[in-house]
């Protein structure tokens, strides 16, 4: 168990490298089951849920050399369809597995995913979509679910909302599935361009990624030997920018795709932030610590605000001028952290799925909890803006998205280290 102690009112200011998406190295792991060759994968983060995705490959047979950011997955002697429990109920992204299992095996048992507690997140999408496709789900009991299917075939299928998670499977599904499957009112987020590029990459013929229709012929055999480069983390970037506009720093930020945090950046702008972009992939912002209120803000789908920095951007508004109204459109219960924010002196209170915040000059230091993943990224954003030092426990919820956050902060003027409990 570790803590972050953070003593707050340093400026932020220096230059950071943003590495790969967590939200995409996770399900291009899963589509190298479908693979009986060995795909090497470049700038993999080093974080939690990608160890935990690694040993459920380990698990089921794959071979795993893993060096830095660069990781190698050798599935040619698949051996197992059942993925361990203990592991699956570490994290969510553990049900994408699926679609490829049961696209390579013919059957999977698997329990219901864990993760953060941030609402339901239901996965009766990706069930109703492979049942389309011919597979049986035999039952759901005590946490398990049961799917097989004799043979995959392509069809049309129609997504009640734009699930990524549930765009992801179908895709992965499809790639060794009979026919062409078609996704309509697909995700639309980078990942799961970044998703079909490696499918690409292995021989799959898919296309539309980034709309809202998505087509897959599939083929009946992948064995090759793809590498393949995962792209850059929109929400790490925009995490460290948000911290940086709070603490009134400036920095600037590398290997960024700028399209990808446009919402983000329309935002910061909005408070008052000066942003510059250079190259596409380089951005720099300058904060005087003394922003203004956004009148509101709502999450939604790609292109739009994303929910995964609603918690950020809710701890920048806390010490911006007037009031500001962010309402979460995805997660009900994503708004459990604000309590924490609160110990600091941040003046939110919460109706319904709306947050009105009103910003205040002073945050003083507490000791926090973090209970999820972007609420304990929110606290680290509080606590470096506060006055005093404060300790933030539950970091193991940091760690399962972010790099080394200590390190990074700290090489940019945070007062921040991480104290083993």
């Amino acid at each position: 168990m570790s803590n972050l102690i953070i003593t707050g009112g340093s400026r932020l200011c220096g230059i950071i490298e943003v590495p790969g998406a967590k939200n995409s190295v996770l399900p291009v792991l899963a589509a190298t089951l479908l693979n009986k060759g060995t795909s090497i994968l470049e700038n993999c983060p080093e974080l939690d849920d990608v160890t935990t995705m690694l040993e459920i490959l380990g698990a089921l047979g794959c071979s795993i050399r893993r060096k830095g950011s660069r990781i190698e997955v050798d599935a040619s002697k698949l051996a197992a369809s059942s993925i361990p429990e203990e592991l699956a109920k570490k994290m969510r992204s553990s049900i994408i597995i699926l679609g490829s299992l049961l696209a390579r095996c013919g059957e999977v048992l698997v329990s219901y995913p864990g993760g953060c507690e941030i609402g339901l997140r239901p996965i009766d999408m990706h069930l109703k979509a492979l049942m389309q496709m011919g597979a049986q789900i035999d039952g759901i009991s005590d946490g398990m679910l049961r799917c097989r299917a004799e043979k995959l075939t392509g069809c049309e299928i129609l997504l009640d909302y734009p699930s990524v998670g549930a765009t992801e499977n179908i895709m992965l599904a499809a790639s060794l599935a009979e026919g062409e499957t078609i996704i309509q009112n697909a995700a639309k987020e980078p990942e799961i361009d970044d998703l079909q590029a490696f499918l690409r990459k292995m021989g799959v013929k898919v296309s539309g990624a980034g709309t809202g229709v998505i087509r897959i012929q599939g083929i009946h055999e992948i064995k090759t030997e793809p590498v393949h480069r995962i792209i850059p983390d929109r929400i790490v970037a925009g995490t460290y920018l948000a911290a940086t506009a709070a603490t009134g720093g400036s920095l600037v930020i590398t290997g960024v795709e700028y399209d990808h945090v446009g919402s983000v950046l329309y935002c910061l702008k909005r408070c008052g932030c000066r942003i510059r972009n250079y190259s596409g992939n380089v951005i720099a912002l300058e904060s005087s610590g003394k922003l203004s209120a956004l009148d509101l803000v709502r999450t939604s789908p790609y292109p739009g605000f994303p929910t995964d920095m609603q918690p950020q951007l809710v701890a920048l508004l806390s010490k911006c001028k007037g009031t500001s109204v962010v309402v979460e459109t995805v997660f009900e219960n994503r708004f459990r952290y604000t309590e924490q924010l609160m110990k600091l002196g941040a003046d939110i209170s919460i109706q319904g799925r709306a947050a009105i915040i009103r910003g205040t000059d002073r945050l003083k230091a507490a000791q926090l909890e973090a209970r999820d993943l972007r609420g304990g990224a929110a606290l680290v954003i509080g606590a470096l803006s506060a006055e005093g030092t404060s300790s933030i426990s539950g970091v193991g919820y940091i760690d399962r998205g972010y790099e080394r956050m200590e390190k990074v902060l700290s090489s940019i003027g945070a007062d921040i280290k991480r104290v083993e409990t």
